[in-house]
């Protein structure tokens, strides 16, 4: 990832900042500085969509696969919502939520089919089931919709 957010505390100097600044683009990195708020910016954002994702799908709006491939084309993003949930963990995706809805409120509410999907084990790649099932050794195949297709 060629960004690194630095979250600038209460009490953070600028030239704390500016040091920080300079290690980042030693290691080729781009910066942003970011006001300390919980959740930051990009943890936020990837909250809301992989959220949203998880609305959709527990609504019908379509299957694992067709979502993920609506928002890396038309978005732009480098993995669809359930890629990457699966990556970090959905367990991780929803502590994350549940930390951002305590702290600011309902549009953080995790839906219901993600606390599912938690509650049965289905974390993702580190349990080699998630929103996608890793268990043939990379293969992996949505739970809705029956297609396969390979990471």
């Amino acid at each position: 990832m060629p960004l690194v957010e630095i979250i600038r505390g209460f009490e953070t100097s600028n030239e704390t900042v500016q040091s920080i600044k300079l290690v980042a683009q030693k290691m080729g990195k781009e910066t942003v500085v970011i006001n300390e708020f919980p959740g930051f910016v990009t943890s936020r954002i990837s909250a809301l969509v992989g959220n949203e994702a998880f609305y959709m799908l527990q609504e019908g709006v379509g299957t694992p696969e067709e979502i993920d491939k609506a928002i890396k084309l038309g978005l732009n993003y480098p993995m669809g919502p359930f890629e990457l949930g699966d990556l970090v963990g959905l367990d991780t995706r929803l502590n994350n939520l549940n930390y951002l809805h305590s702290k600011l409120g309902e549009k953080y509410r995790p839906a219901p089919l993600l606390e599912q999907y938690v509650k049965a084990g289905r974390l993702g790649r580190k349990t080699g089931r998630g929103v996608y099932d890793y268990s043939n050794g990379g293969d992996w195949s949505g739970e809705r919709g029956g297609n396969s297709r390979r990471s």
